[in-house]
């Protein structure tokens, strides 16, 4: 509208007015457009960087060229040779990486000491969810996420399939996210529970037994979901207890339809049985695990099943009930969660980098890749696992995750160095997808 405007004026009058128009409608071209892009009109743009991490080691003096979205050269300054109309964007004060990824999100969950995941799911309407999640995904991009796998919809049925979609199709600001949709549990399992027998509530997600599975997980693929995940286990136990809820041959099923069509699966597993099944079914990662043992991670390691401990998520719900970090004792959960935390990094397990965010805020994604380097892992590993390692993962290694010729052009920039003080960061300056600057 305001150029529509800037027209009609400049046209019927050559003074003041049309002068302050045309100024402010430059200015404007440097400030947020309203998809939250940095708009600039150069075809091709030259970042120079002083240190840069490009997925996998520390490189000094490097140049990125990138041309449509694509980066299309990264390397030593000096052996550079593009010429020609480029926007050149100076980061050479600042610690240069590729666009970090999350692998374990739900934007349409909030924390849950603001609402109780039970009301989430049964009071708060689809539109407001939806909204929620777009501010989700703005503050996830705004952090330096620009890649993330969200894990289930949780009772908001194939919602995260519109907001990728919405995302790709550039109607608001967001990651590029891979999703899960409605997620699949065993029929008795999962919540909302506690409500009498005669009373009807919607899941969280979408049950299936053995009569239903092929064709629960068949439907879900055909609402063009990116990966299938699985609750492997949940806590149905006599006491509440966690306990395994699909038998092997199920599970062997759910991956074989799967991979069939070109899609991994995830399986929700925190008892050693239910994570060893979903190991030797062939599921790609398995998300918390908080009860392994050696003979689980072995098993992990000789099917190539990585790890996503989902830290944060587990601390943050300990907050919730009212442990104090730092000043009470680490409760039981904590405990077994560093144990098996570090007890994977001894056998040398591969770990992922995903906090389970909509357990806490989004935007403080980071929050996970802290604790990691705080339970044991070194900055530069969890740096790593954040973008190359979840690239591999993810089934993303050609898309991102690394500074290199022929990726997406996703790249942020960094005030500090988490190489070395994993904490910097929080101090994001420069944020960059597949060409587009969203923060600077």
């Amino acid at each position: 509208m305001l150029h529509t405007m800037q027209i009609k004026l400049y046209s019927s009058n050559m003074g003041v007015i049309s002068f302050l128009l045309l100024f402010f409608s430059f200015s404007a071209l440097s400030q947020p457009s309203n998809n939250g892009e940095v708009s600039t009109d150069a075809s091709e743009k030259l970042i120079r960087t002083g240190v840069l991490f490009d997925g996998e080691s520390i490189r000094e003096n490097w140049v990125i060229h990138i041309k449509d979205g694509l980066i299309t050269y990264a390397g030593p300054a000096s052996e550079y040779t593009g010429t020609g109309d480029i926007l050149e964007i100076d980061l050479t004060e600042q610690f240069v990486m590729p666009g970090l990824i999350d692998a374990h999100t739900h934007v349409l969950l909030h924390p849950y000491d603001e609402t109780s995941w039970n009301d989430q799911v049964l009071i708060e309407s689809s539109a407001e969810r939806v909204a929620r999640a777009t501010n989700h995904v703005r503050a996830t991009l705004q952090a330096g996420f620009t890649t993330i796998r969200d894990l289930g919809s949780e009772g908001s049925a194939y919602d995260d399939v519109g907001i990728r979609e919405a995302i790709e199709k550039g109607v608001i600001p967001g990651p590029r996210m891979l999703v899960a949709g409605r997620a699949i549990v065993a029929t008795g399992s999962y919540g909302p529970k506690g409500f009498a027998g005669h009373v009807n509530v919607p899941k969280g997600a979408e049950e299936a037994d053995a009569g239903t599975l092929a064709k629960v997980v068949r439907d879900q693929i055909g609402h063009r979901i990116d990966l299938v995940k699985v609750y492997a286990d949940y806590r149905w136990g006599p006491q509440g207890q966690a306990r395994p809820t699909f038998s092997q041959d199920e599970l062997n099923l759910i991956v074989e339809i799967s991979n069939l069509s070109g899609r991994s699966v995830v399986a929700h597993a925190a008892t050693a049985e239910a994570m060893t099944m979903a190991a030797l079914a062939g599921v790609r990662t398995i998300e918390h695990g908080d009860g392994a043992t050696r003979d689980v991670y072995r098993v992990m390691k000789e099917h190539d099943v990585a790890l996503c401990p989902t830290l944060a998520a587990a601390e943050s719900v300990e907050s919730y009930n009212g442990w104090i970090k730092g000043t009470d004792p680490d409760p039981a959960r904590i405990t077994k969660k560093k144990e098996a935390f570090i007890l994977a990094l001894q056998m040398g397990v591969t770990m992922l980098a995903g906090g389970d965010a909509g357990v806490f805020d989004h935007g403080d994604n980071a929050l996970e890749l802290e604790l990691m380097v705080e339970y044991g892992m070194e900055p530069i590993d969890v740096l790593h696992a954040a973008t190359a390692v979840n690239a591999d993962y993810l089934d993303i290694k050609g898309v991102t995750g690394r500074i290199s010729a022929g990726l997406a052009a996703d790249v942020i920039a960094i005030d500090g160095n988490p190489a070395k003080h994993i904490t910097d960061l929080r101090n994001v300056s420069f944020v960059m997808k597949e060409g587009v600057i969203y923060r600077k």
